[in-house]
């Protein structure tokens, strides 16, 4: 394979991301139903479309759907900066949703999209997301629905990449220093 020069090791296989999204879209069925709801799922472009594509064909409802491209990195470094790419065309208000992300890290970039969706009028705003890394947060945030917990490591694929490289590759891996200490 093209990346595997680049790729340390393998944190997450193709068919453990499969099994956990069957988990995570039986516990969202679950608890949709129990409060007898159906939310609308907002996948956060780019970086969790994959994960995204892989939940919807495990949740039981008659879900909705719509994308929002949120920012605030440049290379591996958060900014700070939160910038809105593309908004979403669903209205919120009075609706319960569901962020999709593919990681949780800071925390600033999902925080600032909860504020803006609670801001137009959401109903109820929870997190669902493949990968979790507590050690990079910056804030009190958790998700609601967690995949995996990650460490302090630098992680690619499905979805996620480094300078718009590796998103597709099937699995979750750490990506090699030296692959990105040199574009520092």
């Amino acid at each position: 394979m093209w990346a595997e020069k680049d790729i340390e090791k393998v944190l997450v296989t193709e068919e453990q991301i499969e099994n956990k999204a069957k988990e995570l879209g039986a516990k969202i069925t679950e608890d949709y139903k129990a409060i007898g709801s159906t939310p609308l799922l907002v996948a956060l472009l780019r970086g969790s479309v994959p994960f995204f594509a892989e939940l919807c064909k495990n949740i039981d409802l008659d879900i909705q759907y719509d994308f929002m491209d949120v920012s605030s990195y440049v290379g591996r470094h958060s900014t700070g900066e939160i910038r809105i790419l593309k908004d979403l065309d669903t209205p919120v208000k009075d609706q319960d949703i569901l962020l999709v992300e593919d990681i949780v890290d800071t925390g600033k970039t999902i925080q600032a999209v909860i504020e803006l969706l609670y801001h137009r009028g959401a109903r109820s705003v929870k997190i669902v997301t493949l990968l979790d890394k507590p050690s990079g947060r910056t804030n009190h945030l958790q998700a609601d629905y967690i995949g995996f917990e990650v460490g302090n490591e630098f992680v690619i694929g499905f979805g996620m990449d480094f300078d718009q490289k590796y998103r597709c590759l099937p699995f979750i891996g750490v990506l090699k220093p030296e692959c990105y200490t040199s574009k520092e």
